[in-house]
Order: structure tokens, then C-alpha cells, then sequence
């Protein structure tokens, strides 16, 4: 069961960020200060599905990785506190600001700096996510081969 969860977690909380990450960098560019203020407002609202996700795949990837000394499980290992500390001391109160900011209708120049840190971190946390995606697919696919 917990090898079934742990997959279908770390592609939610991939794509969940890859929305997120892609939302902002079009409504900044391209949408009015409206736009950039329901896409706050619904990031917000959508930390009640990223944060759950992430805590499955975490608690999940240490069940399952906790025996395994092998270099994808490691790399994963070294990965997943990055992605955390990431989420919860950068992108989450990222979110939270940038919201209150847009829906006062502040978009000065804090906006604008918390928004640069917010594409930064979320760009780095789809990279180390991509990479243990990846890993895990390796892992999953050297475990199949093994099994034949």
C-alpha cells in the first residue's frame, strides 16, 4: 500500500508546485494586478493540498528508504530535508505574504523581491522533486529487473 501512496504523493506535490510556480510567472508577466491577486488567493487555498502531499511522501520515502544504502535512495534521502526546509521557511510564508500583499493591492517592491525568492526557491524545489521523481522511477525499475 505504502509503495502505491508514496508515487501518487510525490506526483501531486510535483505538479502542485509546477502549477503554482507556472500560475505566478504568467500572471506576472502577462495578467492584470487582479489576476495576480486571484492566483494569491488560490495558491493560498491550494497549500491545503500541497502540505499533505509532501508530508505523505516524506513519511512514505522514509518508511520505505529507511533500510536502503543504495546511491538513487541516498541522493533522495540528502534531497527531501532541502525540499522541506525549502516549502516551510520560504515558499509557504512566501505564499501567505505575496497574498496579503495582492489582495490589499501592495504591489511595491517588497511584492516584487518575496515574489523573485518565491520563483527562485519554487524553481529549486521542482529541480530537486524532478530529480527524485527520476530516482525513484530508477529505483522502482532496478527492483522490477531484479525481481525477473
Amino acid at each position: 500500500m505504502i509503495k502505491s501512496i508514496h508515487p501518487i504523493a510525490g506526483i501531486i506535490g510535483f505538479l502542485t508546485v509546477f502549477v503554482f510556480w507556472t500560475s505566478t510567472l504568467y500572471s506576472e508577466l502577462f495578467a492584470t494586478h487582479a489576476t495576480v491577486a486571484a492566483v494569491k488567493s488560490m495558491i493560498v487555498s491550494g497549500l491545503f493540498i500541497l502540505v499533505p502531499a509532501m508530508v505523505i511522501v516524506g513519511a512514505s520515502g522514509m518508511s520505505l528508504g529507511r533500510r536502503r544504502k543504495d546511491a538513487p535512495a541516498l541522493a533522495k534521502k540528502k534531497r527531501m530535508p532541502i525540499i522541506a526546509m525549502n516549502g516551510l521557511l520560504i515558499l509557504v510564508p512566501a505564499a501567505i505574504f505575496l497574498n496579503a500583499k495582492a489582495s490589499a493591492g501592495s504591489f511595491d517592491i517588497s511584492f516584487y523581491a518575496v515574489q523573485v525568492v518565491e520563483l527562485l526557491a519554487g524553481a529549486t524545489n521542482l529541480a530537486l522533486m524532478g530529480l527524485s521523481i527520476r530516482d525513484g522511477r530508477a529505483m522502482t525499475a532496478r527492483r522490477r529487473r531484479a525481481g525477473r
